[in-house]
């Protein structure tokens, strides 16, 4: 372990000494804590990042003035449709994407680096639930998802086939979710193909250009972002692990959204056989000033601009067809090969442009003393995972209906949008339409028939309660078989148990 000394010189080079100004008055085991962190911060990087985060925010946070006639709308052979393109586009791409699942080169990869402070809790996203009839977590629902799109893969191929998931953690949420898995037992999933690693950690800044203490003992750290994929993919050897299992495609999304499609066959598909190194799926704004970046060209190039910096003119220009002309909204959903990957990682990385987030940080002042700011005091700088977007050879976006795969998860209730209230909704009101699609029939509790709402948007309490299992349907395929003709009072939870009963009756 380095020494104090050694400690001190490497911050003296960095500029940041002051992070040793409690080291004094330490115990032995919080000091030896303290200097092995500190060891870590290489001098040059740290002073850069330091600089760097000061130097942007001191920058006008306002939009380029000359953005808006940089931008063009994605070109429309770039761009498919799950709900507009025709029926044989679609099962096309979704045989080539099953027939890629099955010869194992696809993966999913899952960014699950935050935590769910703004959801008011202490541990990881994905061990969240909604309160479904059922209460899994995101995590189990996910889980089910992978098993279900294996299972329809290997039908399809008659051969045996595994979808590895890698997850990218963070120093908050590494330990938690593989405690959380290993209780669960993996949700049934082979352990040797649930890869878990940890994105880096950098430290927050003040204004004016100083890592700031949380404790005396303790540098204010914080995830990279979710662009702190590239790094994390190079410093783990992940492309090497998956080079092994023969991966070549990877689908790579956010933990929150309750309604994502892992592995999903029809934008595998549409983005393999577009020749595509990289895509986005995106879904249509539902208005212009909704708070979601768009995917579109700046300057010929792909990338996702945020809504922030786009003018309210702008945004409320309209498309021939009436819909928005910047209306492809980025919901964290990409396609990557895996040698676009490690291009990035050889060559593109350190070309990727650091975000500022303003942040209220905990911090000790002077005397030691532990401060919870009331406004904002600090930086913290985090790259995008949309940033590598410009680099792409063949870049393409794939629009999906929001009411099927859309449905955040980022605030408590009661806040209006992206809740646990909102997502259960979309869960819920989806599975309805499914069971309706399938021919199934509701009753209240007098046995008399509900109306049927078919066309029930996810922001609306469906008539009756629907749980489906992902292990029973991915995407509400054969249904028919368990449901068609059938009258179920609510709730219906539709498990597997539940599937085979009603089978054999």
């Amino acid at each position: 372990m380095a020494s104090e000394q050694e400690v001190r010189a490497q911050l003296q080079r960095a500029g940041q000494e002051h992070l040793l100004r409690f080291c004094a008055e330490l115990a032995p085991g919080p000091r030896a804590a303290l200097l092995a962190e500190l060891s870590l911060l290489e001098p040059e990087a740290l002073r850069e990042h330091c600089q760097r985060a000061a130097a942007a925010c001191a920058r006008d946070p306002g939009p380029p003035p000359d953005l808006g006639a940089r931008l063009r709308p994605l070109p429309p052979e770039c761009v498919g449709s799950a709900s507009r393109s025709d029926p044989d586009a679609r099962r096309r791409w979704e045989d080539e994407g099953f027939r890629q699942i099955a010869q194992n080169k696809v993966a999913v990869l899952l960014l699950a680096g935050g935590q769910g402070t703004r959801l008011g809790v202490t541990y990881p996203k994905g061990m969240y639930c909604v309160g479904l009839p059922s209460q899994k977590t995101l995590y189990q629902l996910q889980a089910e998802r992978i098993r279900r799109v294996e299972q329809l893969a290997s039908k399809r191929h008659g051969t045996h086939c595994t979808v590895p998931w890698y997850i990218m953690t963070s120093e908050f949420t590494l330990g938690p979710t593989a405690k959380f898995f290993k209780k669960h037992n993996f949700f049934h999933l082979d352990p040797a193909n649930v890869v878990m690693f940890e994105q880096r950690m950098l430290p927050a800044v003040t204004f004016d250009g100083q890592a700031i203490l949380e404790r005396k003992d303790k540098v204010a750290m914080a995830p990279d972002g979710n662009g702190g994929l590239y790094c994390a993919l190079s410093d783990h050897q992940v492309l090497e692990d998956m080079a092994r299992r023969g991966v070549e495609f990877v689908h790579v999304y956010c933990v929150d959204n309750i309604l994502v499609r892992l592995a999903d066959p029809l934008f595998i598909g549409f983005c393999v056989l577009q020749g595509a190194d990289c895509g986005a799926k995106v879904v249509e704004k539902a208005y212009p000033e909704e708070p979601v970046g768009v995917v579109c060209q700046v300057d010929g190039v792909p990338q996702v601009v945020e809504y922030s910096e786009i003018s309210p003119e702008t945004a409320q220009l309209r498309a021939p067809d009436g819909s928005l002309l910047y209306g492809a909204g980025n919901i964290c959903n990409h396609f990557f090969t895996r040698d676009f990957l490690r291009a990035v990682i050889q060559e593109f990385e350190p070309l990727l442009k650091p975000h500022v987030a303003i942040k209220k940080v905990p911090y000790v002042d002077e005397e030691g003393n532990l401060v919870k700011p009331s406004k904002p005091n600090g930086v913290k700088m985090e790259k995008f995972v949309f940033d590598v977007f410009p680099f792409a050879k063949n870049f393409v976006a794939f629009e999906v209906l929001r009411e099927e795969e859309f449905s955040p998860l980022k605030n408590a209730d009661p806040a209006d949008r992206d809740s646990p209230s909102t997502a259960r909704r979309a869960l819920l009101a989806q599975h309805y339409r499914w069971a309706l699609q399938a021919g199934a029939h509701f009753l209240d509790t007098r046995g008399a028939l509900l109306p049927t709402l078919p066309g029930l948007p996810g922001s609306e309490e469906p008539p009756a309660i629907c749980e489906i299992s992902p292990l029973v349907s991915y995407s509400g395929e054969g249904l028919e078989e368990y449901l068609q003709g059938r009258e179920f009072p609510s709730p219906l939870i539709l498990d597997e148990a539940r599937a085979l009963l009603l089978q054999e009756s």
